[in-house]
């Protein structure tokens, strides 16, 4: 892997361990996520990933976890599932999560956690982890959801926009500066077709 694969990774899967639930599990990975983020090269994805770690060292980990759920399991407009922006609750997400599962197979992952495989910290950890070029491009091709994404959570006002803003600056171009514009994205930017975006209902929030 080059170099800059090599700080790919370590932003992708910083950021998938940042946007976990903060068990004590999450929580006793932090120190070693501080060492890899703060050894990358200056940069809008260092920056944002080393702002929402020093929010979660200043904050009482029951309060980070109940924020956790406040944003992710109540807030209607913030969902951690790329297929939901995409698709919606309809049939399409089916298959598209079928597909999802046959292309971590694809690359040697067996994927068999009790998340969903379009779950944002799964994917993330696909890229860092198995395979860097797909993995990027599978975040590429959820583009526009996963804007919508980081434009939620800066609204929200939650650190957690942060982790996701870190992503979105590894992806090629700006990032959409407004929904309006992300839904543009949607259309003209992702290679698959993003028919639900704009149809769909917020989702409900995601489950841990």
């Amino acid at each position: 892997m080059t170099r800059l694969g090599g700080e790919q990774a370590v932003v992708l899967q910083a950021a998938s361990i940042c946007l976990q639930y903060p068990d004590d599990r999450v929580r006793e990975m932090f120190p070693l996520v501080r060492s890899a983020v703060d050894a990358l090269p200056p940069g809008r994805a260092r920056e944002r990933l080393t702002a929402f770690l020093d929010h979660a060292a200043l904050t009482r980990p029951g309060a980070l976890a109940e924020h956790y759920v406040e944003v992710f399991d109540r807030r209607r407009r913030c969902c951690l599932y790329l297929t939901w922006w995409s698709d919606g609750e309809t049939r399409r997400r089916g298959g598209a999560l079928a597909t999802l599962k046959q292309r971590y197979r694809a690359a040697g992952v067996e994927f068999a956690s009790g998340e969903l495989p379009d779950f944002l910290p799964a994917v993330l950890e696909y890229a860092a982890t198995a395979d860097l070029v797909d993995g990027l491009a599978l975040l590429q091709e959820h583009r526009a959801g996963l804007e919508l994404l980081r434009l939620a959570l800066l609204d929200t006002g939650t650190p957690y926009a942060t982790p996701v803003e870190a992503v979105c600056a590894l992806l090629p171009g700006p990032s959409p500066t407004d929904v309006a514009a992300a839904k543009a994205l949607a259309r003209s930017g992702p290679p698959r077709e993003q028919v639900g975006l704009e149809l769909a209902p917020f989702p409900t929030g995601g489950a841990r």
